[in-house]
């Protein structure tokens, strides 16, 4: 987009770079970086007043952006403005101003399209110029910068400070380099020596709040805005101010500035999102729905104004209904209007009207999800073969075989819906053995040593506690994982990334290798811990996600890691079994065999009872059978294992089958769940 700009500015082909940048803007008058450019082409142009007025738009439009500012220095530069630049070039009234000046402007228009090589060139050349003018220091000192070495820019920049301490341009390079080292403090300090010593820079003002925003003073930050206004009322500056009183929890002014930033730019998301929260803050909801109609009377085709609309309505209400008729009104062929509509007729209990609409979605948008998933509904209610018969249209006629799989494990669902049971098992069993060759195996399960090693005596004092987190398939772990990601920056889960940590936990071999003697203990967690600081674990604080379990590896753990501490996910294995066959496991097991499978799963679920029932490591069961679906009570479950009351994650937990719907398929399953039954009772399950 920007390219036959730059490409033209490059060649100094300034008459061609200053129509395709006017062209540009004239297209989208809203891109800060266009005007940006073009603000370029016009300075090269001999054009400064215009070229200062383009950056002065781009920045009203994106008034934190770094480069634009130091792009509006280089114009005041590059224009010779003494009033303005305190006089830059003074220091070279001996020389000759224009080719000395030419170079520095150059060299400035080289780092703003981030040509270091020719902005370093030509530093050179009017080096000869002027060898210690401080313009030079300036250009080379954000040369070194960008090429990642601030703490020699500073030097550089510093030093330069020293011989000249009132130059502006040095001013601006040192506060950008404070900015890369994150010296935010030092960096309004550069730029307020600016302001001070340039009338008319007040634009910089934008730059210096966000250094405060960054100092966590967002209240301080906003009042910096303040005078802005008067000079540039610009809506981007208004939703800038928003988010900033926002932050310091100042409602009201926060409301009253993007009031005004959405009058001006209804169609910006980001100020939508901002207002939406005033709103929300305040309780203002007769004031959300005056204003949101007033921006909708002159933008009628923003989708997320009319969402936004909605959100300010109860579900299912009239009032509702009446906005999502407005909506498809103002869009009709827009699908997510569509859908909208569906939504808010289904919590009327409109069924009929809300079946009509997902048929009108599947016209505009053949296969859509939403409105097949409400076709389906409809005909389950109705007539349960037919909504199977439906599923498995949408399958045959789906080229992409991704897709097609995907409609055939729904077909599953649907059917189990439907009590066709037997069917559904006939389903995934066969998306089971297809998918098997690109699996893993399932690893070899070790018997019981005659005896155990001893636990050796925890270590004195406090001692870091590592947590090893583990369930067999169908047990939701992932439940447990993503609440302890939520609360616990210790939580590891890349054993189930592409890299994951080269360690015997996760090697399938290593329980055998360790119940032969072929690998001893002390090598098992020696080499555990090695690969620690490379997951970004420090002291060894870890939740380690293990993929694999077998309880051979206590022979490591209990000699080893006293210390360590397992989290067990347990369920009905029966209840897991079906889990498994029907939503997969986080470890892309292959489930070629059904009986063969469940043997293999009965396997695991025994070695856990005998690690439970003889207490050979410290360990907590958790439960999952009635809390999968509800993080809340996951975390509760987790806090109840660690003695400690956890925040709870924001978001549900897995959707699964109920507890107990493996008895639907006690018919279909009568095999596999004869293997089960027995570990099953052992963990204090009912036998039917």
């Amino acid at each position: 987009m920007y390219d036959p700009i730059l490409d033209a500015l490059r060649r100094g082909a300034v008459a061609e770079a200053l129509t395709a940048a006017e062209a540009l803007v004239a297209e989208r008058p809203d891109d800060a970086q266009a005007l940006r450019w073009l603000s370029t082409a016009q300075m090269q142009g001999g054009q400064p007043d215009a070229a200062l007025a383009s950056i002065d738009r781009a920045i009203a439009l994106a008034p934190d952006n770094a480069d634009l500012h130091l792009a509006r220095a280089g114009v005041l530069v590059g224009s010779r403005r003494h009033e303005d630049a305190q006089a830059a070039l003074s220091q070279a009234t001996v020389l000759d101003p224009n080719q000395f000046t030419a170079y520095v402007i150059q060299g400035q228009l080289a780092l703003g399209r981030g040509d270091l090589d020719e902005a370093e060139r030509l530093s050179r050349l009017a080096g000869r110029v002027a060898p210690d003018h401080p313009q030079l220091a300036a250009i080379d000192g954000m040369v070194t910068l960008r090429r990642g070495k601030a703490d020699d820019a500073l030097k550089i920049v510093s030093a330069a400070l020293q011989r000249a301490p009132d130059d502006v341009q040095l001013r601006y390079a040192l506060g950008f380099i404070h900015m890369a080292l994150g010296h935010w403090a030092f960096a309004e300090q550069a730029f307020r020596g600016v302001i001070e010593k340039v009338p008319g820079s007040d634009n910089l003002r934008s730059l210096i709040a966000d250094l405060i925003r960054r100092q966590g003073r967002p209240a301080d930050a906003a009042d910096e805005l303040v005078p802005l206004v008067a000079i540039n009322n610009a809506p981007a500056l208004h939703r800038y101010i928003g988010h900033l009183r926002l932050a310091a929890g100042q409602n009201e002014e926060a409301l009253a500035a993007l009031r005004i930033a959405l009058a001006g730019q209804p169609r910006d998301r980001d100020t939508v999102l901002a207002i939406i929260e005033a709103w929300r803050r305040l309780g203002a909801q007769d004031d959300a729905r005056n204003t949101l109609d007033a921006a909708l009377a002159t933008a009628t085709d923003v989708h997320y104004l009319w969402l936004a609309r909605l959100l300010f309505e109860a579900v299912g209400s009239a009032e509702a209904r009446a906005v999502v008729e407005r909506w498809v009104a103002a869009m009709p062929q827009h699908v997510p209007a569509l859908e909208a509509q569906m939504s808010v007729l289904d919590a009327a209990d409109d069924e009929e009207a809300a079946e009509a609409v997902a048929r009108r979605i599947v016209e505009l948008d053949p296969g859509r999800a939403s409105g097949e998933r409400r076709i389906v509904e409809g005909l389950l209610r109705r007539d349960p073969m037919a909504a199977i018969a439906h599923v498995g249209e949408l399958a045959n006629k789906a080229d992409d075989p991704d897709q097609r799989r995907g409609l055939r494990s729904w077909q599953a669902f649907v059917r189990d819906r439907a009590g066709r049971y037997a069917d559904a098992v006939d389903t995934w069993a066969a998306l089971a053995r297809e998918a098997a060759p690109s699996r893993l195996p399932l690893w070899a399960r070790t018997e019981a040593p005659p005896a155990w090693p001893e636990r050796a005596v925890m270590p004195d004092g406090p001692a870091v506690r590592p947590f090893l987190l583990w369930g067999a398939p169908g047990t939701v772990v992932e439940s447990l994982a993503g609440v302890l990601g939520y609360i616990t920056d210790e939580f590891r889960g890349d054993r189930y990334l592409p890299q994951p940590p080269n360690d015997g936990f996760q090697n399938v071999f290593s329980a055998a290798a360790l119940q032969s003697g072929e690998m001893s203990a002390e090598s098992f967690i020696g080499g555990w811990r090695e690969a620690l600081p490379a997951r970004g674990v420090n002291e060894g604080r870890v939740v380690d996600w293990l993929l694999v379990w077998d309880n051979a590896f206590l022979m490591a753990l209990r000699p080893q890691l006293p210390q360590g501490h397992l989290l067990l996910a347990v369920r009905d294995p029966r209840d897991a079994f079906l889990d498994w066959l029907a939503f997969g496991c986080p470890a892309p097991l292959a489930l070629d065999g059904l009986q063969e499978g469940a043997e293999w799963l009965a396997g695991l679920f025994e070695q856990i009872a005998t690690l439970h029932e003889q207490d050979l490591y410290s360990h907590s069961l958790i439960r999952m059978d009635a809390i999968k679906d509800d993080a809340g009570a996951v975390a509760a479950a987790l806090g109840d294992a660690l003695g400690a009351r956890l925040p709870v994650p924001p978001s549900s937990g897995a959707r699964r089958f109920p507890e107990g719907h493996w008895r639907h398929y006690a018919q279909a399953l009568a095999g596999p769940f004869a293997a089960l039954t027995p570990v099953a009772v052992r963990l204090g399950y009912p036998a039917t």
